[in-house]
């Protein structure tokens, strides 16, 4: 009976002293970013053909950046795009919270392959990592489920700290002009 005491102590001192290891991940900085998201970034081809972030919001308790295209200056887009912890480039929508699409995968090597939405949809593309470098990584996308438009591939190409390798006019990351 004297023991008690003694053993609950023990108890209190072990379990006080197994705290769970909190995993925090790093977060990029826009010159270490394939996508650098900031408000305020902005891709130009001209006055009238631009992209730029404008705001952010919660996606399913996710915080995602608005993109906002005008293109030709008669069309508008809007994406809602987020980098995740295992620095993937995710898009989904405030109306369809459990739809994620996948653009990218900036850890994935050369060969990888991944699907966008994983649904095995006719949306759904199978994704394979054609060139990795320091500075830029390309990926083709192809429509695999899609019975006319199987084998007819694309390629999407990022460049660190700038994002979307485009032909760009301008390029403003972070306030600063860097093309």
């Amino acid at each position: 009976m004297k023991n008690i005491p003694l053993l609950s102590f023990f108890i209190l001192i072990i379990f006080s002293s197994c705290q769970p290891k909190v995993m925090t991940t790093k977060e990029l900085t826009a010159a270490e970013s394939f996508m650098p998201m900031q408000i305020g970034n902005s891709w130009k081809m001209g006055e009238h053909t631009y992209t730029e972030i404008q705001d952010t919001l919660r996606i399913d308790n996710k915080l995602y950046y608005k993109f906002y295209s005008l293109v030709g200056g008669d069309a508008t887009d809007i994406k809602y795009l987020r980098m995740d912890e295992n620095n993937e480039l995710l898009e989904s929508y405030p109306d369809q919270p459990k739809k994620v699409y996948t653009h990218a995968k900036f850890n994935a090597k050369v060969n990888d392959e991944f699907y966008t939405l994983g649904d095995k949809s006719q949306n759904d593309y199978k994704v394979k990592v054609t060139e990795k470098t320091d500075k830029k990584m390309t990926f083709e996308f192809d429509m695999v489920y899609h019975p006319n438009l199987k084998g007819n591939t694309h390629k999407v190409s990022y460049i660190k700290g700038s994002g979307l390798d485009e032909d760009w006019k301008s390029i403003k990351i972070d306030g600063k002009v860097i093309k």
